[in-house]
């Protein structure tokens, strides 16, 4: 009796001890993945506080995230890296918000930041694309207007790629960015931009590299995706992946590495290997398919090739836009993650409905079987 009674003493203490680090993995836990219950705990609060959440999650949208607190560490990068840059950001973020909720847009899609990524990415690109430097304030009101553009051409795509069951994606900030450089020209009186150099001029026989300097171009290249080029925000914007989904950030650096690989198969310049820009497009094109696709070895074999397909495909308009200044931007990891969706056969069987996504740790505990019967009926239909 006395041996039972120590024995149960002792699971009790073993118990009281780690009910701490329970608690501790606990509130961790709730910071990660898609915070649904903080879209519960806005709903009493004023309109302010959910703007402020709205805008984070669109934020965090840019990297297929959905977390509030991913989009809070990404922010601070941008205003670590250049204060001006961050009040860009947040400035098209806002405007594209501000004006989704002006048209009656869906609240789901509100709330969810789906309005607000694309605008963020229009201003932080006019932003390292003005000549006029930082600080340039009458460069403010072309970024209101193009983010607010964004959400208009947001909206009637939506209607038209819906039919696929195809998200949006960044199409808007790929089309109104190009447009807006156009419009302008590099010697415009007011907004004067730098012409875009394609990947391919600068010493383009150049096989010397220095290692070290291209495997810092590898986190450099998630950083990138925000326009960043400097290690520290680059690498704080990967812990943001990582909150959201270790999965995701493992996506993320190996789409990046596999578009640097690309970029020293191809010969590209060492200014693009080194900053980041020859593996960002590697690192969206394979992050597309960690986030729409059931985690498996099949897609994850998948995804490398998308990211191969994302950074050749860059290259290649890179060197075919940069001929009249313009960059390639993201169109390359775009369209090859609209082709992915699209794919039939058993590749087919792994997509997740758009409307279904969550962060891909989440996909996996679901399993893909449940998608399969969706897709086959939704895909029959369109048929």
């Amino acid at each position: 009796m006395i041996r039972m009674q120590t024995k149960t003493e002792v699971e009790e203490a073993s118990r009281r001890r780690a009910r701490p680090c329970r608690r501790v993995l606990d509130a961790l836990l709730l910071c990660t993945g898609d915070m649904e219950h903080v879209d519960e705990q806005m709903k009493e609060k004023s309109f302010v506080l959910q703007l402020a959440v709205w805008g984070l999650r669109g934020v965090a949208r840019v990297i297929l995230a959905n977390n509030p607190l991913s989009g809070a560490l990404i922010l601070a990068a941008l205003y670590w890296a250049s204060p001006w840059q961050g009040l860009l950001g947040t400035l098209g973020i806002l405007a594209s918000t501000l004006t989704a909720v002006i048209m009656g847009q869906d609240s789901a899609e509100v709330s969810g930041g789906l309005h607000g990524f694309n605008g963020m990415l229009v201003s932080l690109l006019m932003g390292v694309f003005s000549s006029a430097g930082d600080w340039y304030w009458w460069l403010l009101l072309p970024v209101c207007l193009c983010s607010v553009t964004c959400v208009f051409l947001y909206s009637g795509l939506t209607s038209l790629l819906v039919h696929w069951d195809l998200p949006v994606a960044v199409f808007p900030f790929n089309i109104v960015i190009i447009l807006y450089l156009l419009c302008t020209g590099p010697n415009n009186p007011y907004f004067p931009h730098h012409p875009a150099v394609p990947p391919g001029v600068l010493q383009p026989n150049g096989t010397n590299v220095i290692a070290v300097e291209v495997l810092y171009g590898i986190p450099l290249g998630v950083g990138q995706i925000f326009a960043c080029d400097a290690m520290g925000p680059s690498l704080l914007i990967l812990g943001a992946v990582v909150l959201y989904s270790p999965l995701l950030a493992a996506h993320a650096l190996l789409g990046s590495a596999v578009g640097t690989l690309a970029g020293l198969s191809m010969a590209v310049s060492h200014a693009s290997l080194y900053s980041g820009l020859s593996g960002f497009n590697g690192a969206l094109g394979c992050m597309a398919v960690g986030g729409f696709f059931t985690f498996s070895w099949t897609t994850n074999l998948f995804s490398i090739a998308s990211a191969f397909l994302s950074a050749y495909a860059d290259i290649a308009l890179g060197n075919l836009m940069g001929t009249v200044g313009l960059p390639a931007c993201s169109w390359a990891a775009t369209l090859t993650a609209t082709l992915m969706l699209l794919l039939t056969g058993s590749l087919a069987a792994y997509s997740i409905p758009i409307g279904k996504v969550k962060a891909p740790e989440h996909n996996l505990k679901s399993g893909h079987r449940q998608w399969t019967a969706g897709n086959t009926l939704e895909r029959d239909s369109i048929v």
